[in-house]
């Protein structure tokens, strides 16, 4: 392309008249606007059904059903101490259980020992 073609679609392009100003978009802004406050509360209105309608029932079930199983999981644990005279039976010491080459830093039970259910490795 020549230099004179390329100067003069230039020309030709800048005095053509401009459609968009901030005048004759002003309505359209205040329309943009008004359907973006009316989508966000939809939207709102919409998850706030979701959440008292799906997800509140959803939780207070789940809540009902670990009650229950934890329930019988107690039950279970005190029949078997009551079965072996008031502690829970001793666990097997199969090689495959609690294999560890050094102890932890803080001693021989994990983090996440617990003294009614976990056997304390400590002891041995």
């Amino acid at each position: 392309m020549t230099f004179l073609t390329r100067n003069s679609i230039r020309a030709i392009a800048r005095r053509a008249p401009r459609t968009k100003s901030f005048a004759t978009n002003a309505g359209t802004y205040e329309q943009e606007q008004a359907a973006l406050k009316h989508h966000a509360e939809e939207t709102t209105d919409l998850w706030r059904k979701i959440s008292f309608y799906f997800c509140a029932p959803a939780v207070l079930t789940c809540v009902a059903w670990v009650y229950k199983v934890e329930g019988e999981h107690a039950a279970h644990t005190e029949h078997l101490k009551e079965e072996h005279g008031g502690h829970l039976p001793e666990v097997a010491g199969y090689d495959y259980l609690n294999r560890r080459t050094k102890p932890y830093p803080w001693g021989a039970n994990t983090l996440f020992f617990n003294p009614h259910v976990n056997k304390n490795l400590e002891e041995e």
